[in-house]
């Protein structure tokens, strides 16, 4: 019954119900604009290149893309290159003066560095695009190949590129007139839309087995079940540093001194490393030239298994580099110097801990000791979904939905527009999704 109520509070605030009206539609957009192939190709002959993306790293880009790829969609590059741009320019911002001064600006900086982004977005795809129909004409080579010639290729790269351009609107527009983060929203609702096919492939599959079928899909709902409550721990895990602020002596009475707690994410980098993990990994299926493997080259030989998600050498190097760009990313978003400074410049301070550079070194300390669960975690993650494939067998299509950056995605995500729909019905005075406590988003970017 407490379902039913907060349902229909959230559908008398008018705003709140605009807003998922507004969610809705655009998602709709998005979604019917997936299935839309570029011209001149026929729908019928990409079975190869649904087999592509059917398991491995390439699944990974049509699972972002909610399938939009391998259907040859006109949004078919979906959304990623712009996740690529913004990773670029948040290194640039670390390692050139010039962005770190555009951070400082405030609003206008903050307008600069977007219209950098999307400049770099356009760049990337001009890119992406070209390399795209390269590997869409060797997949359907056998069925005929696609057309040909340079009128096709420019105007194929023209759609692909003004589709993702298209899809960063939507995300806007949703960000705007919406509900949550609307780049993330478009990349949950791609993750959400292969969750049908994956459960009905795993049941049939399951179903097909002559004894014990039925329990073992049951039994791996569980597994899955336990997975998403470790991810949600995993996403709002925080250690909480508490902080002293100094008395303030006015007259004859002392003012201040409450404790007040810096919290510290035991995941502060969300799917960062993942993502730049995963981006290493994929240059060796680019240098095998997409998967048609010759076996009498000797790089294809000695890469092939790093493009094999459930080999275990994949499996080991990605967690190395996993646990390494965590550590890189904390520390660089991180700053505990900074955070020292203010703290003293507010006249606060750690009991038992002295200001300055002592404070920074113990934040630092925390955010040490911290980080290495929370990265050696963030590796399982990473590689369970070959685990269940490997060694449960899961079909790979439900597979997906076990770890990576999927999983966390999507809830991550999920926390964060729930947060916001109590947000609305707090502040109009309605109670909360929840009875007790309160929904805790990662506050911060989905990617």
């Amino acid at each position: 019954m407490r379902l039913i109520q907060t349902i229909k509070n959230i559908w008398k605030i008018e705003d709140l119900r605009n807003r998922i009206y507004w969610t809705l539609g655009l998602i709709t957009v998005y979604r019917f604009l997936s299935v839309i192939t570029l011209p001149g190709i026929d729908p019928e002959q990409l079975t190869a290149l649904h087999s592509q993306t059917a398991g491995g790293i390439m699944s990974i880009l049509d699972m972002f893309s909610g399938g939009a790829f391998s259907n040859a969609s006109i949004v078919a590059l979906g959304i990623m290159p712009y996740i690529s741009a913004s990773i670029v320019i948040q290194l640039l911002a670390i390692a050139v003066p010039y962005f770190q001064k555009l951070q400082r600006e405030g609003e206008s900086g903050r307008r600069k560095i977007n219209q950098y982004t999307r400049y770099l977005t356009l760049a990337i795809l001009l890119l992406q695009a070209p390399t795209y129909l390269i590997n869409l004409n060797v997949q359907m080579a056998q069925t005929g190949g696609i057309p040909t010639g340079w009128w096709f290729t420019f105007s194929s790269t023209v759609i692909l590129s003004a589709g993702s351009m298209f899809v960063l609107w939507l995300g806007e527009r949703i960000t705007d007139k919406g509900i949550g983060n609307g780049i993330s929203f478009i990349i949950m609702v791609g993750i959400i839309a292969r969750l049908p096919r994956g459960l009905y492939s795993e049941f049939y599959s399951k179903l097909s087995e002559s004894t014990g079928g039925l329990v073992l899909f049951l039994f791996e709902i569980l597994i899955l079940l336990g997975v998403i409550a470790g991810a949600i721990l995993l996403v709002q895990g925080t250690r909480r540093v508490p902080v002293q602020y100094a008395k303030q002596m006015i007259g004859n009475r002392q003012y201040g001194g409450a404790r007040q707690y810096i919290p510290l994410k035991v995941n502060a980098a969300n799917v960062m490393p993942i993502i730049f993990a995963q981006a290493i990994m994929f240059i060796p299926i680019t240098l095998i030239g997409f998967g048609v493997q010759d076996t009498d080259k000797w790089y294809v030989q000695l890469l092939a298994p790093l493009s094999d998600h459930k080999n275990i050498w994949y499996m080991l190097i990605i967690s190395f580099l996993i646990i390494a760009f965590t550590y890189f990313y904390t520390a660089i978003t991180i700053n505990p110097k900074q955070m020292a400074e203010d703290l003293k410049r507010n006249n606060g301070f750690i009991p038992g801990v002295k200001p300055g550079k002592k404070t920074a070194e113990y934040i630092d300390e925390i955010m040490s000791r911290i980080t290495f669960p929370g990265s050696i975690f963030l590796a399982i993650v990473a590689i369970l979904p070959a685990f269940a494939e490997k060694w449960i067998g899961v079909e790979p299509y439900f597979a997906q939905f076990y770890g990576g950056t999927s999983l966390l995605i999507l809830v991550g995500v999920v926390l964060d527009t729930l947060q916001q729909v109590e947000s609305h019905l707090l502040m109009r005075h309605y109670d909360g999704l929840l009875k007790s406590g309160r929904i805790k988003g990662r506050q911060g970017n989905a990617y």
